[in-house]
């Protein structure tokens, strides 16, 4: 759940980038977007609904939203039954974290700043403060923890879908964009500006 430690007792290089009246970890920040209705709970209509929202296409959302929920549901929920719904609890989305990633969020969902900013020291090449596919690629080799194949496979499906949706006319994904994603900032940025055009864009 949320850790209840105000931001000056972090550990050093956690930081929790303005935690809100409710205290949320930024993962749940993260999530947040995706709770519609704001009740704690994400249904894989409301993760639907917000992938379209930020310009996904009809059949990935539904995809999306079905597999997320199928490989979240039950982390999130410990010692519950199995719903048909698949609903993701907000507050205990730190349990759903897979290996094989940056390291961006730490056990408890809050964010370290440290390792953020190691993923473009040690991966951005071309551009200082922006990866291109290759690097990005790089970056998810390199995290991957032996034998954690499904540590892989939620990596990659996570950063390819970021790249795809959210790169820039060329081809690199920018540093502000990814920080964006970590706190949710993004999505609501974009579902904004979005509205009064409908196109399929990210930013």
């Amino acid at each position: 759940m949320a850790s209840s430690l105000p931001s000056k007792h972090l550990p050093q290089g956690v930081d929790d980038l303005g935690r809100n009246d409710s205290d949320q970890t930024v993962l749940e920040k993260h999530v947040s977007f995706f709770d519609r209705n704001r009740d704690g709970f994400v249904y894989p209509w409301e993760t639907f609904e917000g992938l379209r929202a930020i310009g996904a296409g009809y059949f990935f959302s539904m995809a999306g939203a079905f597999l997320i929920h199928f490989a979240l549901s039950g982390k999130t929920r410990p010692g519950k039954y199995p719903s048909p719904v698949f609903p993701i609890e907000v507050k205990n989305i730190h349990l759903a974290r897979h290996g094989s990633d940056a390291g961006v969020y730490d056990s408890d969902g809050r964010f370290v700043e440290l390792k953020f900013e190691e993923i473009f020291s040690k991966f951005a090449r071309t551009h200082g403060s922006a990866l291109t596919s290759g690097e990005l690629m790089a970056m998810l080799r390199s995290n991957r923890e032996p034998g954690d194949y499904k540590g892989w496979i939620g990596s990659w499906t996570e950063w390819m879908t970021l790249y795809n949706l959210c790169k820039d006319e060329r081809g690199l994904l920018r540093k502000e964009i990814v920080k964006g994603v970590y706190d949710g900032s993004l999505f609501e940025r974009v579902e904004r500006d979005r509205k009064p055009h409908k196109n399929r864009c990210c930013i």
